[in-house]
């Protein structure tokens, strides 16, 4: 593995044999690490908010679920 900085940007470089699932995570991590950077919110706010996004996510899907 090699890592990087050139300008701007960092280059992490891996063999092929890397666990790509494993790569995806990572990608998945520092992505949500780049969408949130400049956020505000508390914990206890996304937490709520994940609650109520749960809640009407199940309200519109619970037929597909349980029996009718």
């Amino acid at each position: 593995m090699t890592i990087q900085r050139l300008d701007n940007q960092i280059i992490i470089t891996l063999p092929a044999s890397t666990d790509l699932e494993g790569v995806q995570r990572l990608i998945n991590y520092l992505l949500y690490k780049e969408a949130t950077r400049d956020s505000k919110a508390t914990q206890e706010e996304v937490d709520q908010l994940a609650r109520e996004v749960n809640k009407l996510w199940w309200e519109e899907n619970k037929h597909r679920f349980l029996p009718q």
